[in-house]
């Protein structure tokens, strides 16, 4: 009798166990019966809606974040036609990317991102670039239409509405409207003269490299120390537009940008401050 109440409750624990551990796993990777209904349900999405295009359904992959499957939408024909169906393990269609994706541009204006920030690279890559940057990349200015207004939007940014799906840009032209460069370099000099002769001196590598831009913003700061302590102080600019970039009154232009980006960062902490302590009160 001992011996046949061990044996079940053995298997209840094992029973329990595996319950646990299918319970994990379905939380973390989903269960094939609902991958199965995910990709049903996506195939009836692009039959419905998409019976005219080339689409095919490059993966299902489960999210465990949202508990959901993503089903990845790709074109053979079309590089910029990309995106993705949100379902849920039910099989429901909870979202559609397709408008937010390659209706709006979006997938046009990052693959001409991509392009662009592979061409800045290759520049800041190079053996033959002097400065060791902790951050260096490029990006080109994208928005919406309808944020165009808006004051955080750099005023050169183009509208991905007015981008035609799978056309050949000339990216670098693109680069001259709207791209910016992002750097960060260390300098046991910081001063607002070495900058403008930074400035300069970087404008001067990406002419010769035939990489155009449109803005920068630089950041000079010390090195870090033995201890990787860095000494206090630094000066910068903030979208420091390309056409400004000339030797004739260059120090003060640099200065009047540096303050400038002082007053951003003092009102950007000052909205941080009031939104911690309004998450506090409440």
């Amino acid at each position: 009798m001992k011996k046949r109440i061990l044996k079940t409750a053995a298997l209840v624990t094992a029973i329990v166990l595996i319950g646990v551990v299918a319970w994990f796993a379905n939380a973390l990777v989903g269960n094939p019966i609902s991958k199965l209904a995910a990709a049903n349900t996506a195939e009836k999405r692009l039959e419905e809606k998409y019976a005219d295009q080339d689409y095919v359904i490059e993966k299902v992959v489960f999210n465990f974040k949202n508990g959901c499957y993503n089903a990845f939408i790709t074109s053979p024909s079309s590089a910029d036609s990309s995106f993705n169906l949100l379902i849920d393990g039910w099989g429901n269609l909870i979202m559609d990317s397709y408008e937010d994706r390659v209706t709006s541009g979006l997938n046009t204006a990052d693959r001409i991102r991509k392009e662009y920030r592979n061409k800045v690279d290759a520049v800041f890559d190079s053996q033959a670039f002097p400065y060791a940057e902790d951050i260096g990349y490029g990006d080109i200015a994208f928005t919406s239409r309808r944020y165009k207004d808006d004051p955080s939007v750099p005023r050169y940014a183009l509208i991905t509405e007015e981008l035609t799906r799978d056309a050949l840009y000339d990216v670098n032209e693109l680069g001259g409207m709207a791209g910016k460069l992002t750097v960060y370099l260390e300098d046991t000099t910081v001063s607002y003269e070495r900058l403008a002769e930074v400035i300069l001196d970087i404008k001067r590598i990406f002419d010769d490299a035939g990489v155009k831009f449109h803005a920068m913003d630089l950041v000079l700061r010390y090195p870090k120390n033995e201890d990787g302590v860095r000494k206090e102080g630094r000066v910068e600019v903030q979208a420091f537009p390309y056409e400004d970039m000339y030797g004739e009154g260059m120090v003060e232009r640099v200065r009047a940008s540096d303050e400038a980006a002082g007053a951003n960062h003092e009102e950007q902490d000052g909205e941080k401050r009031r939104e911690d302590g309004g998450k506090m009160a409440e």
